[in-house]
């Protein structure tokens, strides 16, 4: 892999229906300046991170994402818990809730074929076209990323041309007095989770030709390119919808309409909300194909290292069928659970969690692992900035959800005590 397939992997990972749904929970409480600089401050937080990742992934320039960097790092344990929430929370889930929306979105336009068939087909196809071969995975995904790219700024032009541009002037219904802190704060985990994915090369550095100059590029340039049109889409939602309209989103289990498709329809009509819906449909299939081919890379990493079965590592320079295949079943079963996809309202916090301890890994280097080269200031800085902005979100979301408190800590315990079994059983 080289540095557009790094930004490919990362731009596929991070584009999601997440970007055509949060701002209508948002402005329920949020004016549209406040919302554009929640966004704009979401992307400061992805950048200061894949900053610090760039520092991190020149130590330690293999895959495995967050679960090596912890383990080579901090301490085996850690990693291994990071481990599994890439696995279920970070990449299995996900592609569930994707191949899901799929079925959905397919039944919008076809409401005669069968949802789940067409989710469980999904699961199936990618799974097996990235068990095939590095070139068959490598390609479709790079086609998938760049008929999505084509689509989101085909949506922006559309809607910077013939929508509203002039400011609006709507307020939100739960408008607080003064600033809200407490409801910004809250928000820019809808947000933590349309940018998660800017990490999305590190899963896979060892299968590039230079990762320790490919991957830093890939996560940041993606990043960027991603940051950029998040900020017009949410431009064109917060110029040509109000509050009152935004609800939709309220809906979209049962209705599968985003503000997307309200976009579309106002300005093209329902041509416009039926290919509002083929560009979802699309956009799912590749931000799925994306996880399915990095998901297994933690796996494998584990395997490696003794903490799974050794047929789950692959052979070097070929997929990890085995931890593919894993990936694929586990997926299956989410996809077959679907109430389980409820508690995907926590992934941004775990996601946040995970990765502000992966970045806190810089500083436990540069104090107390003296025979790592020392993290360069700027990469510490970056590091620090994502940290304490981490940290506060981190904060009032443990504070104000009693259920995200039950759900780390359930997660966190089952986790070591597999931690615990797996040490005793290789010693």
């Amino acid at each position: 892999m080289g540095l557009f397939s790094g930004m490919g992997m990362v731009i596929a990972n991070m584009i999601g229906a997440g970007v055509f749904l949060s701002a209508g929970f948002m402005a329920q409480e949020m004016n549209p300046l406040q919302i554009l600089a929640a966004w704009t401050i979401g992307m400061l937080i992805a950048m200061t991170g894949a900053k610090a990742y760039s520092g991190i992934v020149r130590l330690v320039p293999q895959s495995g994402g967050e679960y090596r960097f912890l383990s080579t790092l901090i301490h085996p344990a850690l990693g291994y818990l990071a481990g599994w929430a890439s696995l279920l929370v970070g990449f299995s889930a996900p592609i569930a809730v994707c191949a899901l929306a799929v079925g959905a979105f397919a039944g919008v336009l076809f409401p005669e074929i069968n949802m789940i068939l067409v989710s469980v087909l999904v699961v199936l196809s990618l799974t097996a076209a990235h068990a095939i071969g590095m070139r068959v995975s490598i390609t479709a995904q790079n086609i998938l990323v760049a008929v999505k790219m084509i689509l989101v700024i085909g949506f922006i032009v559309v809607g910077l041309m013939f929508g509203n541009n002039t400011w609006p002037e709507w307020t939100p219904p739960n408008e607080s007095v003064g600033f809200p802190i407490g409801s910004f704060m809250r928000n820019l985990f809808y947000i933590a989770f349309a940018f998660s994915g800017w990490n999305a090369a590190i899963y896979a550095a060892s299968e590039f030709k230079n990762p320790k100059r490919d991957v830093p590029r890939a996560m940041i340039l993606g990043c960027l390119v991603v940051g950029i049109l998040y900020f017009f889409i949410n431009w064109i939602f917060v110029a040509n919808l109000t509050p009152e309209q935004s609800t939709i989103v309220f809906t979209y289990e049962t209705e599968r309409i985003t503000l997307g498709h309200l976009i579309m329809k106002n300005i093209l009509g329902e041509t416009g909300a039926a290919c509002m819906s083929v560009f979802v449909i699309i956009a799912f299939i590749s931000s799925a194909s994306a996880m399915t081919f990095l998901g297994p890379r933690v796996s494998a990493a584990m395997a490696k290292d003794g903490f799974l079965p050794a047929i789950l590592k692959g052979k070097e320079g070929k997929p990890p069928v085995g931890a593919i295949l894993l990936q694929g079943a586990i997926t299956l079963l989410l996809v077959l659970a679907y109430q389980l996809q409820e508690a995907l309202s926590n992934v941004g916090a775990i996601l946040t969690l995970f990765s502000a301890l992966t970045v806190f890994s810089l500083f436990w280097v540069y104090f107390k692992r003296r025979e790592y080269p020392r993290p360069a200031l700027p990469v510490m800085a970056a590091g620090f900035i994502y940290l304490i902005i981490s940290g506060v979100m981190l904060y009032f979301g443990f504070k104000e959800s009693l259920t995200l408190n039950i759900w780390v800590g359930v997660c966190i315990i089952a986790a070591l005590i597999g931690y615990i079994i797996a040490k005793r059983r290789m010693d």
